[in-house]
């Protein structure tokens, strides 16, 4: 599928990704609660599997001018928030932040959250005036158990350079990075060895973060913009700030 850069295009995204799902049901959002339906979860899967073939792992051909971050939520069982804020690389200083709010489209499954929060992403992402070079997803990129976390979707879909910021695992073993910050380990596939992402240690004696490139983007270029995104918290700006202002323009909801 072309990248999804317009209007139409995220008209043809839903289409092929969300439309033939809404027979199923949406009557359970997160666990505890009823099975995934087998039906959706095959369905997913194979969009997901088809989506990993286009995954490209590649250094950036220049340095970012911007840098965006995005980050999602609910305020509701049946509603997303989705916000991006752009800012200027590698000064950080903020230069748009829009979001969008819309319906859930699909129910929670494990492993499958991307096709949950894309959509809405999505919409948010058009609303910005300058588009960034490079997008930093507060989830994962490869580490996932399929290789396909909600930074490689978006980076597929938008046909950009992406990568993830997570702060859970959700696939991998690793050793525990040591207590400073700035201190990394490797994130590997435990039977095959496969380097997923990298343990970061982002302030000193707090839990790391896990990062691993999406799409258009090596684990390198990763590691170094989110070092380069720290001023001081656990988190980087861009997801940081992301996070912040989904807590501010939830308010404008109330």
């Amino acid at each position: 599928m072309a990248a999804v850069t317009t209007r139409a295009g995220l008209h043809r995204m839903n289409s092929y990704f969300v439309t033939p799902l809404r027979r199923y049901s949406m009557a359970y959002y997160r666990p505890p609660g009823p099975a995934p339906d087998p039906l959706i979860v095959r369905d997913l899967t194979r969009l997901q599997d088809d989506m990993r073939t286009r995954v490209r792992q590649e250094p950036l051909a220049q340095e970012p001018q911007f840098i965006a971050g995005c980050d999602s939520s609910f305020p509701t069982p049946e509603t997303i928030l989705s916000v991006v804020v752009l800012l200027r690389f590698p000064s950080l200083e903020v230069v748009e932040k829009v979001y969008n709010v819309g319906p859930v489209p699909v129910p929670y499954i494990p492993g499958l959250l991307s096709f949950r929060e894309a959509p809405n992403v999505l919409l948010a992402y058009e609303k910005l005036h300058q588009k960034p070079n490079i997008l930093m997803v507060d989830g994962h990129g490869i580490a996932h158990p399929r290789r396909m976390g909600i930074a490689a979707h978006l980076g597929v879909l938008l046909d950009m350079p992406t990568f993830g910021v997570a702060k859970q695992k959700l696939t991998g073993t690793f050793q525990e990075p040591g207590i400073l910050k700035g201190s990394i380990t490797p994130l590997t596939d435990a039977r095959s060895g496969e380097l997923l992402g990298e343990v970061i240690r982002s302030k000193d004696k707090i839990n790391p973060l896990f990062v691993s490139p999406g799409h258009r983007c090596d684990q390198a270029t990763a590691t170094r913009l989110t070092l380069a995104c720290l001023r001081g918290y656990k988190l980087p700006e861009p997801t940081r700030l992301a996070d912040h202002w989904a807590e501010e323009f939830k308010k404008e909801l109330r």
